[in-house]
């Protein structure tokens, strides 16, 4: 289509955003990650020049990055894919790289620069400003579902999801307490108030009334669907005008406040100050993990030892691509990519013992 679409230097920039379901052969799949069927955002540009088509790949993969940590609370190492790993036909391949809870990388999202080699493929030009013909240099860039099981493996615990408060479609869930019936009628009463309250605050809050499940059956049933805050509504709260409020990321009385006054203007802040308290605890409790789960490697006998211990291996990389497939064959680690964030100073790759100017990250992948 861009081929009938593009002719004319006044044509470009072409920006083509698209969400769709895409269906492909998939040899063993796995839940959210590999399916054969899936939904993703995906994007193609094409432009005049290969600097303009450069920066969009680059402001697409950084669109992704802001989104995985501060949406998703989902800390990604964004860089440059190797020329192994570069999708087929593009000059380069720029890629967010996360870290699950059993410290297999996933591959978020990705942004294409694809030169001119498409655009040759499929004669799409444009006549420029001095009326020569020019290929048009495109980009493509995608996230997929798969964004949604990073989010499960990297939050998720044995209870259930854990959802980053920006993101959850239900971000409190109020829970009226009471034994006896006499009780039922004034304590709905609180808890649908509190209710209106949140909602005129714009958060996204449900009330459980039913009375067919016990109070203990609703909290483990919201925390195993990830709401980030319980509140729970009691005859001695109704008493004392306050309520008790519950972290999901933190379970226990540890997680716990106990007489958080129902004053809306009061009310009102607490909530806000404790999703965004729980948004932050996120991001920092998945960023320590995958820090922790990075080493530092020098030489070829500690990448593998490092990938043996299901570790992620840190180190400089020059080595050839039949070098970069030894790995592979060899550990079954992949260079997950080279990070945009490159460490000061001499290096010698820890394959060859050459001179480096980047360090590669190796893992194992999904």
């Amino acid at each position: 289509m861009f081929t009938q679409w593009v002719h004319s230097y006044r044509d470009l920039p072409l920006m083509i955003n698209q969400w769709a379901n895409v269906t492909r052969w998939e040899m063993r799949t796995k839940p959210f990650v590999r399916t054969l069927e899936f939904l993703w955002q995906e994007g193609h540009t094409a432009h005049a020049t290969e600097e303009e088509a450069e920066k969009e790949a680059l402001q697409m993969i950084e669109v992704y990055h802001k989104f995985a940590c501060e949406q998703a609370a989902m800390p990604v190492i964004v860089g440059r894919k190797s020329r192994a790993e570069t999708f087929a036909g593009a000059l380069r391949t720029y890629t967010i790289e996360a870290m699950m809870g059993d410290c297999k990388a996933l591959q978020a999202g990705t942004s294409h620069n694809l030169g001119q080699n498409f655009s040759r493929v499929f004669g799409t030009q444009f006549t420029d400003e001095n009326g020569q013909r020019q290929y048009v240099w495109q980009t493509s860039w995608a996230v997929s579902t798969r964004m949604v099981g990073g989010i499960i493996m990297t939050h998720g615990d044995d209870t259930g999801l854990m959802l980053p408060p920006r993101m959850a479609p239900i971000q409190v869930v109020i829970i009226p307490i009471w034994k006896k019936a006499d009780e039922k009628g004034v304590i709905l009463e609180v808890a649908s108030n509190l209710e209106k309250i949140l909602k005129a605050a714009s958060i996204r809050v449900k009330l459980d009334e039913s009375d067919l499940k016990t109070a203990g059956w609703k909290f483990n049933f919201w925390e195993m669907k990830g709401v980030p805050l319980r509140i729970e509504v009691g005859p001695r709260d109704v008493l004392n005008k306050s309520v008790v409020v519950s972290r999901r990321d933190m379970p226990g009385k540890d997680g716990k406040d106990f007489g958080i006054s129902m004053d809306p203007s009061f009310l009102v802040v607490y909530i806000r100050d404790k999703l965004e308290e729980v948004q932050s605890a996120l991001l920092a409790r998945a960023t320590a993990f995958r820090d922790s789960n990075i080493v530092n490697v020098e030489s070829y006998e500690e990448l593998k030892a490092a990938i043996s211990e299901g570790k992620w291996a840190r180190g400089p990389w020059a080595a050839s691509d039949f070098e970069e497939s030894k790995v592979k064959e060899e550990t079954g680690a992949t260079i997950r990519c080279f990070p945009f964030d490159q460490p000061p100073g001499n290096k010698a790759c820890l394959m060859t013992g050459k001179p480096a100017d980047e360090i590669a990250i190796f893992a194992k992948s999904y």
